[in-house]
């Protein structure tokens, strides 16, 4: 039989349980594959991953700039970010997928990737120097077996001027 609890000690369970699970979240970073790179980004700064829909291009864009998506009823612009990055431009296929900007940045943009890989947690990550001048990569790390991860700096991203302007 099931033992009884107090609403008292429910509660107290309850709270706990939820300061867990926001620490969890708050140390966890979703993972990237970004042509032959991993990159980190910060889950606060990412509204959701989805498998790529139709996407339908606009003319006179820079090449990295794929079109708009219709999702859910709202449009978001498609950056293919190994393109933006100056590597080979995803190829789709079943694992490509689309990282949604945070709402809060009102940007109504997406991030087209090779493939998400899950969660990712930097305390376990050894910190590097960061080798790479590129303001918008806030850290740099290596995992255990030696591949390197870059941390995305959502908010730097969205001001630059290269990121913003898709005419050619």
């Amino acid at each position: 039989m099931a033992e009884k609890l107090s609403l008292r000690d429910y509660q107290r369970d309850l709270a706990e349980r939820l300061r867990a699970a926001e620490s969890a979240r708050s140390t966890s970073m979703l993972a990237l594959q970004v042509a032959d790179q991993g990159w980190l980004v910060d889950l606060g700064d990412a509204s959701e991953v989805i498998p790529v829909p139709r996407i339908t291009g606009v003319p006179l864009t820079r090449p990295w700039y794929k079109g708009v998506s219709n999702i859910r009823g709202n449009l978001y612009s498609v950056i293919d970010f190994p393109a933006f990055l100056g590597v080979a431009p995803v190829t789709l296929s079943e694992q490509s997928r689309l990282l949604l900007i945070g709402e809060r940045f009102r940007m109504g943009a997406a991030l087209l990737v090779d493939r998400s890989l899950g969660l990712r947690n930097p305390a376990q990550l050894k910190a590097r120097a960061k080798r790479d001048a590129t303001p918008w990569i806030k850290s740099e790390y290596e995992d255990e077996d030696g591949r390197a991860w870059r941390e995305l700096d959502v908010p730097l991203l969205v001001q630059q001027p290269e990121f913003l302007g898709v005419a050619q």
